[in-house]
């Protein structure tokens, strides 16, 4: 072999090596600890050196140590499942649950929090029963909390009489833990559908999170309304009968509703903001469905609802307060 493919193969292989070492040390990390952590990364260290070892004596030997090592690695990963049956965090220990019946659908464990402050509340889940004819607005909302880029996207769906419903899909936490989007990566955490009362999980985020959240009005057809919820409530179902887990980019607040929108436009196109979520209303305008005039930076500016919401503070007709139009 000349020198110049030596090095390159060389090269390849301790790419391989480095980088799946890197991942299973990161993956022992977030699912081991104490003990068991350290003699897991002691297994790994032995192993890489073993590759090492093997592909200087004979290169084909050292991919047949890689090849056995990625394959026990794999079988353990394969064992970590995802649960419906853990210490959950309050805001998120019950997904919502729901049963269809016509146009009735009644969504169960829809949670009504009264917040303190950005942690602390007075729980309440309640059950409500809504009409799907009855539907008359469908809004997104984006949350951003540092970079503008990255948004947490929320959907309300408005009913006649002035009832709105959010649904929000959302990591599902432990009790100790925080979220990481390096763990989103190694199934540290369980998806989970959030339905929820606008007065709680708009104000928890506008009032004591202190975030920047717009509503952006989107405009379909009844039809599409109808078809829009009902993919939530698919999703609820799914979820009940098993969990999943997180997946900081395929499977996130964003790649989920893609997901959900494509029964309205099964080819809805793959795009840069379903990771860079907070560029959203520049996707949703190109599918030609955000409501409103001018230009989608005039919307943007139009769309922010901190500061009403702010300002209505624990009013009771919230809703409408983080409607209505800035005051010139």
């Amino acid at each position: 072999m000349s020198r110049p493919l030596k090095f390159a193969a060389n090269a390849v292989f301790a790419i391989v090596v480095l980088a799946g070492t890197a991942w299973t040390a990161t993956a022992l990390w977030f699912h081991l600890a104490g003990l068991p952590l350290i003699l897991g990364w002691a297994l790994l260290a032995i192993a890489a050196v073993v590759a090492i070892y093997a592909w200087a004596r004979q290169p084909l030997l050292g991919w047949v140590v890689v090849g056995l090592a990625a394959l026990l690695t794999a079988g353990w990963y394969a064992t970590i499942r995802p649960s419906d049956d853990r210490d959950w965090a309050p805001d998120v220990a019950r997904g919502v649950k729901a049963q269809v019946a016509g146009d009735l659908v009644t969504l169960s464990d829809v949670r009504d929090f009264h917040w303190q402050d950005s942690d602390h509340a007075e729980e309440r889940w309640i059950t409500r029963t809504v009409d799907l004819s009855q539907i008359e607005t469908v809004d997104m909302l984006t949350s951003v909390w540092n970079n503008p880029d990255i948004a947490h996207l929320l959907v309300s769906f408005g009913f006649a009489g002035g009832e709105h419903v959010v649904f929000s899909v959302e990591i599902r936490r432990e009790a100790d833990e925080s979220f990481n989007e390096i763990g989103g990566f190694f199934r540290q955490f369980e998806l989970v559908l959030i339905a929820a009362n606008e007065g709680d999980i708009v104000r928890l985020r506008t009032n004591h999170r202190k975030e920047e959240v717009r509503l952006y009005p989107i405009d379909l057809t009844p039809d599409q309304q109808r078809r829009l919820f009902l993919s939530y409530v698919t999703l609820a179902q799914d979820l009940e009968a098993a969990p999943r887990f997180y997946n900081t980019v395929t499977a996130n607040c964003t790649t989920v509703v893609y997901g959900l929108a494509q029964v309205l436009n099964p080819s809805l196109p793959l795009d840069s903001s379903l990771i860079l979520s907070g560029r959203l209303p520049e996707y949703i305008d190109a599918q030609g469905v955000l409501a409103g005039e001018g230009s989608v930076g005039d919307r943007r500016a139009a769309a922010l609802i901190t500061p009403k919401a702010q300002a209505a503070g624990e009013a009771a007709d919230f809703s409408e307060a983080i409607r209505r139009p800035a005051a010139p």
